[in-house]
């Protein structure tokens, strides 16, 4: 099936079809391949973009800067500090504004809503760089990782995200292994609930993809998984809630005995980062101090052969640059 996305936003793998999905990984594989032998097709040349950024980030920023500049596009960044957006300006009025100057507009920030206003009033695409409620930018880079580093097709891998599995990267990988034919198990406590909606919303499109989406506080769900994934428990603007979750996800920590109770001996540990593993960051430091381990896993998983967390890093480069490529190339 011939698939054409010129034009078409990126806010979430909802909107995609496995197919398109497909695609947009192929093309990911095509563009680091030719990366690495030195060659750049420049499709992007004469193009503009601008990056809003609501939220800091190291990988996102980087990865749109540089995909952007390789395939020959000029990129704008702008952060809360140096523009009007919602401030001064509606979400509406800047992206009409905005979809006069660019091609392709990209957030990252806090509410759904406000990149799919930008979607909706800027005529150009928006890819969505993190909000509070998804992350698909990320959940492209895991997969081309996964497809990396295993030898089965992603329909016939395991993704056990530990610990806070209310949190956007959570939905995010509910999202992607809905599409895409993946078991997909939240492990976490009994206590955290996912969102209905996106369970039921995930739940269907797993009849059609043959993907299974589960929930459990057991550890037995770690039998069989192909990757075990995590987040920070200490999340940006969420710091008063730390040592209450601390507490609860204590027993989620990915550590080595967690791996072990996979029975995969190859099983592959994966990370957005930044991620709390030692006591070299001053938050971890801070906390460490006041007698609480923000760390939600352990150093000697982090450094271990399992872990593909800069290969993981690495890819946001390539998967961005093939979402920009298809959709303004």
């Amino acid at each position: 099936m011939a698939v054409n996305l010129k034009g078409k936003s990126f806010l979430t793998l909802m909107d995609f079809s496995t197919q398109e999905i497909r695609y947009m990984l192929d093309l990911a594989h095509d563009l680091k391949a030719k990366k690495r032998a030195g060659i750049y097709n420049y499709v992007l040349k004469g193009k503009n973009i601008v990056l809003l950024f609501e939220k800091s980030s190291t990988r996102t920023r980087c990865a749109f800067e540089v995909a952007a500049l390789d395939e020959g596009a000029h990129v704008t960044f702008l952060d809360s500090g140096s523009s009007q957006v919602g401030k001064k300006e509606s979400i509406e009025d800047t992206a009409k504004v905005l979809g006069r100057f660019y091609d392709g507009i990209e957030y990252r920030g806090y509410e759904q809503s406000v990149v799919e206003s930008l979607a909706k009033h800027s005529g150009v695409p928006v890819w969505n760089g993190l909000t509070d409620i998804d992350h698909p930018t990320q959940i492209l880079a895991d997969m081309m990782t996964m497809e990396e580093h295993i030898s089965k097709p992603l329909n016939k891998c395991k993704v056990v995200f530990c610990g806070d599995i209310r949190n956007n990267m959570a939905y995010a990988w509910m999202y992607g292994c809905a599409k895409m034919g993946v078991h997909f198990v939240a492990y976490g406590p009994d206590v955290l609930i996912p969102d209905p909606e996106v369970i039921a919303k995930t739940s269907e499109i797993a009849k059609q993809t043959g993907a299974i989406i589960e929930v459990s506080s057991n550890p037995e769900c770690l039998v069989g998984a192909d990757v075990l994934y995590t987040d920070v428990w200490a999340s940006m603007g969420e710091e008063a809630q730390t040592p209450d979750k601390v507490k609860m996800l204590a027993q989620f920590k990915v550590t080595m005995d967690m791996v072990e109770k996979t029975g995969n001996k190859d099983v592959l540990f994966m990370h957005c980062l930044p991620a709390f593993h030692d006591f070299e960051t001053k938050t971890a430091k801070e906390w460490k101090e006041k007698g609480i381990d923000i760390r939600e896993v352990t150093d000697e998983v982090f450094r271990s052969r399992h872990s593909v967390v800069f290969d993981e890093a690495e890819n946001r480069m390539h998967t961005i640059k093939a979402v920009i490529v298809a959709t303004i190339g």
